[in-house]
């Protein structure tokens, strides 16, 4: 018996989404490889509290126009706001640890641990979204798990300092931001998930910074642009990833953060990787492309089998 037609046309709508959040994703990784190179520079010259409210601060008019161009102010405060100040709060501690943990690691040591990330949101989603992980998501989440450990063959010995625990921590919160996101984007819009968010963080960051507070230098500002636009245009499109996927399956595609950053490497500081980066990458990209035509495999066989003659 074939399922009934709403219920097909809401499995088919569920695979487009996805699809939809992977690329998405991908451009949100894209943009935040490119904010991190800049984390890293400002984490040199400002204390940690204090880059992660110049984060959230440099991206606010930027937010406050797309809102504005969205038609959202009327409706702002239609929202499930528990969940943003607690996205906010999460948001905080999660940029603050992250420059804590990439002021004292390399960026490769930092994405190494903060792969994990992916993973722990992949487990969560399956306890407090109730949602159903296939066998080729989890395939996909251990075979990038496997290309990110062939192209940074980390030790251990940088996990156990201050630095990794401090990224650990960061992924932590991440994971979950992550997975309140997606309950959030339920019933609430995009453009009021980044605006909260940014509105929570701003706050919070510069009241805690205040004790430590150093003003930007004016040769900064540049950094402090690419900051802000870097930082929008990510937050903006992992909001809708999440917002239009399930986490399982989005999650995986974090692992792309290194073959972004190995282009970086190239075209801006000309080095590239040796042969087992490569094949790290190789595989991670790999992977990412097996699931997003599994997705599109399983929409297409739907969308065929209850089409009518």
């Amino acid at each position: 018996m074939n399922a009934p037609s709403h219920a097909v046309a809401g499995n088919n709508s569920g695979k487009r989404g996805n699809l939809r959040s992977i690329y998405a994703m991908l451009i949100a990784v894209a943009f935040f490889a490119l904010m991190d190179a800049v984390l890293k520079v400002l984490s040199t010259r400002y204390p940690a509290m204090v880059v992660a409210s110049l984060r959230a601060l440099t991206s606010m008019p930027l937010v406050l126009g797309y809102l504005a161009w969205r038609g959202g102010f009327g409706t702002m405060f239609e929202v499930r706001m528990p969940f943003h100040v607690l996205r906010g709060a999460l948001g905080i501690a999660m940029l603050t640890l992250f420059v804590i943990g990439v002021r004292s690691l390399s960026l490769a040591e930092t994405y190494a641990i903060f792969f994990i990330a992916p993973a722990l949101m992949t487990a969560l989603s399956t306890v407090i979204l109730k949602e159903q992980v296939s066998l080729a998501r989890w395939v996909a989440v251990a075979v990038c798990m496997c290309g990110v450990l062939v192209a940074l063959r980390p030790s251990g010995d940088g996990l156990f300092t201050m630095g990794g625990l401090a990224v650990l921590g960061s992924a932590a919160c991440y994971a979950v931001a992550a997975i309140v996101g997606r309950i959030v984007g339920r019933t609430d819009r995009t453009e009021h998930s980044v605006l909260w968010m940014m509105i929570y963080m701003g706050i919070g960051a510069t009241v805690l910074a205040i004790p430590d507070w150093v003003s930007p230098r004016a040769d900064d500002f540049l950094l402090l642009g690419a900051l802000a636009v870097t930082g929008f245009l990510g937050q903006l499109a992992i909001t809708e990833a999440f917002n239009s996927g399930e986490a399982s399956i989005v999650a995986p595609f974090e692992y792309t953060a290194l073959a972004y950053g190995v282009m970086i490497d190239w075209l801006i500081w000309h080095s590239l990787p040796d042969r087992y980066t490569l094949l790290g990458a190789a595989i991670i990209i790999g992977s990412g492309i097996y699931l997003i035509r599994h997705e599109r495999g399983q929409a297409t066989v739907g969308e065929a089998k209850h089409t009518p003659i």
